[in-house]
Parts: structure tokens; sequence; C-alpha cells
């Protein structure tokens, strides 16, 4: 069977999923559900560490779902570092997605201070999946440095753009000897499919199905925009060509004389 294998795990769904701009919980929860992830992303800022029985966390099923910690918020390697920790201590595994963004108006991610805080969390038996530039230098020094994956994003979160970081995407899967999930600005499920037929390990979309008219519908779209993709990639897709080239041999006499 064709699995995402990411440290050791297998997942039967390439689509990871946010829970972020839901207008309830409960219209995430069918969200969910209805995209067939397994992995799901929390911002741990918007956990209740102390009492997490009674927020977002109550509405995420732990025996169905692998729950992915993220370090939304913080501006620097430090602050991704302590929140990562706080999470450990308060039960909620070793698996974080790293994000460190330091400036509000393009949500761009530290290259610098995402790098340092992924050696440290590596060393401290993390499993590390850092959003990043799609950046091929930056990305192979992640995974030398241990890091579980990549995650490049296709264009700025929530912007809806699709892959406009294509090319360097290409390098990164071509380059990369860990899975290679495309994140942020994924805004149809066609921008899934692209980057799947590219060769991406996954995607992760939050804000094309939380924002939709109806995301739970919209998350079975994606899921089978994922599926559709990934089928397409391992079935290879013919490279584009300049000129028309036709189907059938009978074409022939359209190069034949006029009568």
């Amino acid at each position: 069977m064709d699995t995402l294998k990411i440290a050791g795990r297998e997942f039967h769904s390439r689509l990871l999923i946010g829970t972020g701009k839901f207008p309830s919980h409960e219209t995430m929860r069918d969200a969910i559900s209805a995209s067939g992830a397994k992995i799901v992303t929390v911002a741990l800022r918007r956990v209740n560490l102390t009492s997490p029985e009674n927020d977002i966390l109550s509405f995420i099923d732990r025996r169905k779902y692998l729950l992915l910690p993220n370090t939304s918020g913080s501006r620097n390697a430090k602050e991704a570092v302590m929140q990562a920790r706080l999470s450990r201590e308060a039960g909620m595994g070793d698996w974080v997605k790293l994000e460190v963004v330091p400036e509000p108006d393009y949500l761009l991610p530290d290259p610098v201070e995402t790098l340092e805080a992924a050696k440290i969390l590596v060393k401290d038996g993390f499993v590390v999946l850092p959003y990043i530039n799609a950046d091929p230098i930056l990305a192979k020094k992640l995974e030398d440095a241990g890091c579980a994956t990549v995650m490049p994003l296709g264009s700025p979160i929530g912007s809806n753009r699709g892959l406009k970081t294509r090319d360097s995407i290409r390098i990164i899967i071509e380059q990369s000897s860990v899975p290679v999930v495309v994140d942020a600005g994924l805004g149809a499920p066609s921008h899934a499919a692209e980057a799947m037929e590219m060769g991406a390990d996954a995607v992760l979309v939050n804000t094309a199905i939380a924002t939709a008219d109806e995301p739970a519908r919209m998350a079975a779209a994606f899921k089978q925009g994922v599926e559709a993709g990934r089928q397409a990639f391992l079935a290879g897709c013919p490279a584009p060509k300049e000129k028309a080239e036709a189907s059938s041999p009978l074409t022939d006499f359209l190069k034949s004389p006029p009568l």
C-alpha cells in the first residue's frame, strides 16, 4: 500500500490539516473527518494546557489522529523551543511543527532561527517538521540536522495563491531524502493535486478548508485532489511538448496534399 512514512510511522493519508480559522470547533471536527487526514496540527497558543478537555483538543480524537502541535506565534528560536517543551510536558507528545515567524505582514519564516531551533529540538528528542521558505539549501541543512520532514511554503500563509514557488519546490523534492510536505498558500484542490503531481509527499491545508462556505465539503475535495495528484505522479505524467502530436496514426492524412 502507498503510505506516507514520517519518522518510522505510516499514515494512510497524504493530506495534513490545520485547525485555525474554523467558525466553530464542531465545524472543524466535521472537516477533519471529511478530509481523511491522519495528522492534525494545532497552534500551541490556542491550547489551554492547564485544562485541555475544555478547549479545541476535546474536539480532536487522538485515538484517530496524530496531534501535531505547532509553534505558531514564536518570533525566535528561544520562543519556539520553549513552546515545544511546554507541549511535551503537557502530554502532547514529541512531534512538533516548527514555525518561527518574526514579522506580521507576510508571515514568512525566519531561516536562521528555524535552523537553530531545529537543532536544539532534535537533540531534545523531538520529531521536528519545520515550516520554511522554499529554499533548497535550507531544506538540506534541516535534513542534515535530523528533521523528519521539510515543509516549504507554496505561497504566503492564507493567501490561497497556490504554488508560486514551484521551481524551488522541484529542487527540494529532487534533493530531499526526507518527506517534502508543501505547506501554506494552497487555495484549491487543484493546487494540492499539482503539488502531488510534482512529487511532493504530502500537503498541509488549513485556510482554504476552514474559510470555505462548506468546510467539510471542501475538505473532501482536497482529499480527492491529493489522491488524484499522487496517482498521477505514480503513473508518470507525460512531459509537455511545444507542438501538437497526433494521438492516432490515422491523422497522418493531414500531412498529405489536399485533393
